[in-house]
């Protein structure tokens, strides 16, 4: 399996050459050259596998490059009881992302039972142990540069922690993220763990580690890597839960759709490039909140991302995002892997501007793909969050709640809808309280992460700074 770039200027790669290094040298995003595809007779045979036999059935097809042994026993090592053991449901934390039955054809994929609580545990505790795998066997070191909403770079820290070879710098906007999700990230005192406030948004986060990316030398003299979305072996561990879901709800091989409550379009990427490979997937719900630029693409056409002064500060902030780093990929997709036309859109976009796809039919061609989308508010993340509770005495987040609006919005009787959970509640307590008066149930272990001590470096929005402090501290 050789892995190309979006931009069309970067050579074929395989898997460990690719996957510590985020962007490709190109300025674009891996993609392999081609999908592998699973028949309804492959999906039946897939029905009985443990969570770590089908994440291996799955990454092998991808990973080919790692020995079989080596490959499962790193599966193996990541999907266990004791990593993933905060499961809310009936069903036992060895099924890793277990589905939670809401009413007939509607369910929860719960993805937050990991260490910190999110879904991006699922991807970055696999991603954790393969740098490790590949850092050692090729007895090198690299310094992972990375930008976070909330989520990302506490499972990243968490999974990375104390690994050999291997420091974290992790931008973060300044007090734009829940208490819990500060503190969970600034507690950590590992000495190869550097956490980078900066005063602005994600998006300026994110910016900078494009910017740094892009800087080959430097990239190159700092080994530079990174563990974002944008980072193929993030993708690739995430197709799994897609399949996980779908072979615990379906019947017959019936289609099913996901709802995804997203912001750098990553994890519905997964959901993306599952039905690539033959999953029967009808729709695939894009839930955003009041940072709405992909709602607005998958009713218009048009993608227009915002600048930082026209990004909210919002209830659901992991999603406070407008300009989203994977929705390349499905572009590239979309426009039958035409690299030239790929570019010429992107130039658009990395100079601050927009384009419309309603040209050529390409817009048109959308609807192939199942993809529809929906936005929602504070107001309407609180309703969601208060009637599941009500109806279910099921307590959701502030960022599944939204998907759950979208899920309302986008239901067919006749289809499964899975929405896919974001992270467990007690991360976003202030809405929870106001929504339902009461603070959700916190594991034991974290019933006073507020209270540590907390280790971060505030910074002004600029490239320079945060590679001057890369030089300093590597």
């Amino acid at each position: 399996m050789k892995y190309i770039s979006t931009r069309g200027q970067s050579e074929p790669l395989s898997f460990s050459e690719i996957l510590l290094g985020g962007l490709a040298p190109d300025g674009g995003l891996y993609l392999p050259e081609t999908y592998p595809k699973f028949s309804s007779q492959d999906l039946n045979s897939m029905q009985s596998m443990t969570y770590p036999e089908l994440a291996f059935h799955i990454i092998s097809k991808f990973a080919d490059d790692i020995p079989k042994d080596d490959l499962k026993t790193i599966i193996n090592k990541t999907y266990t009881k004791e990593v993933y053991a905060f499961s809310r449901s009936e069903q036992k934390a060895e099924d890793i992302t277990p589905i939670l039955k809401v009413k007939d054809n509607l369910y929860i994929l719960s993805l937050s039972n990991g260490p910190t609580l999110a879904f991006k545990d699922i991807a970055m505790q696999l991603l954790g142990n393969l740098f490790e795998y590949v850092l050692t066997k090729n007895n090198t070191e690299i310094n992972i540069l990375g930008a976070t909403s909330g989520d990302t770079g506490s499972a990243a820290e968490y999974a990375m922690r104390g690994k050999k070879g291997i420091n974290v710098f992790m931008l973060s906007p300044y007090q734009k993220m829940s208490r819990f999700q500060s503190a969970q990230m600034f507690s950590i005192q590992d000495p190869n763990i550097f956490n980078l406030s900066v005063k602005g948004v994600f998006d300026d986060c994110q910016d900078i580690v494009k910017a740094v990316s892009n800087d080959l030398d430097f990239k190159r003299d700092f080994k530079i890597g990174a563990v974002n979305s944008i980072n193929w072996g993030r993708i690739l561990a995430q197709i799994v839960y897609y399949f996980k879901g779908y072979l615990a709800v379906a019947k017959n091989n019936e289609e099913v759709s996901f709802t995804v409550p997203t912001g750098n379009f990553g994890n519905i990427c997964a959901g993306h490039i599952a039905r690539m490979m033959g999953l029967p997937i009808k729709r695939l719900v894009v839930a955003t909140n009041e940072n709405n630029v992909l709602d607005e693409f998958f009713k218009t056409g048009v993608y227009k991302p915002r600048d930082s002064k026209n990004t909210f500060h919002t209830s659901s902030p992991s999603m406070d995002i407008s300009k989203a780093s994977n929705f390349e990929r499905f572009i590239f997709d979309l426009l039958g892997r035409d690299s030239k036309k790929l570019n010429a859109l992107w130039k658009s976009i990395d100079q601050g501007g927009n384009f419309d796809l309603n040209q050529e039919g390409i817009f048109e061609k959308i609807q192939a793909f199942g993809f529809t989308s929906s936005s929602s508010t504070h107001k309407e993340r609180i309703h969601y969050i208060k009637e599941i509770f009500n109806q279910y005495k099921i307590i959701i987040d502030t960022h599944t709640a939204d998907g759950f609006k979208a899920a309302y919005e986008h239901t067919d009787v006749n289809v499964p809808m899975i929405v896919l959970e974001t992270a467990l509640p007690t991360k976003f307590e202030d809405s929870i309280v106001e929504a339902i008066g009461q603070k959700p149930e916190r594991p034991e272990s974290l019933k006073h992460l507020e209270d540590l001590p907390q280790k971060f470096k505030v910074f002004d929005n600029q490239v320079d700074l945060v590679k001057t402090f890369i030089r300093q501290n590597v």
